[in-house]
């Protein structure tokens, strides 16, 4: 009823969760992967957050209205798990999350995503550009080292 994915739609979440890179990601972006959630640095960074991750669901779902209760649940799960990898790795001040629901709430892509943001006093992120710039896979990996090693040492 309220979905948007074209027909023929090639998900990239759904590729990288595969085991095939996509042409915003990569296997080693992928940074903590459960049975029914998966966190991965996002492609794109606003420019004063780098290293922030969008956690999935592991099965394709496209928006908040169709996301089944129990996939919800593993995905605010990992939130919360890289929420606090990421005040450790990061040495960031705060964590903001937020997520987009149809073209008028500024989704952009076909699977269901919660972004996770490092926060730092005055970073101005919300007042920053609407959409990050795509950042090379090479900028990308030390973010994820980082917090998979936070997630390694997390209990």
């Amino acid at each position: 009823m309220f979905n948007h994915e074209p027909e023929g739609y090639l998900c990239p979440f759904c590729r990288v969760l595969s085991g095939m890179d996509s042409a915003a990601n990569t296997q080693r972006d992928i940074v903590c992967r459960t049975h029914g959630a998966a966190a991965l640095i996002a492609p794109r960074w606003w420019p004063n957050n780098h290293g922030h991750v969008l956690v999935v669901p592991t099965a394709h779902h496209e928006n908040l209205y169709d996301l089944p209760d129990q996939c919800g649940h593993a995905v605010h799960d990992v939130v919360r798990r890289i929420a606090i990898a990421m005040r450790s790795a990061y040495g960031c001040d705060g964590v903001s999350t937020r997520q987009h629901n149809e073209p008028a709430g500024s989704q952009d892509a076909w699977h269901y995503h919660v972004h996770v943001f490092p926060r730092y006093v005055g970073d101005d992120l919300y007042a920053s550009a609407p959409y990050g710039q795509f950042v090379p896979a090479e900028q990308r990996w030390p973010y994820a080292d980082k917090l998979r090693a936070a997630l390694g040492q997390a209990r």
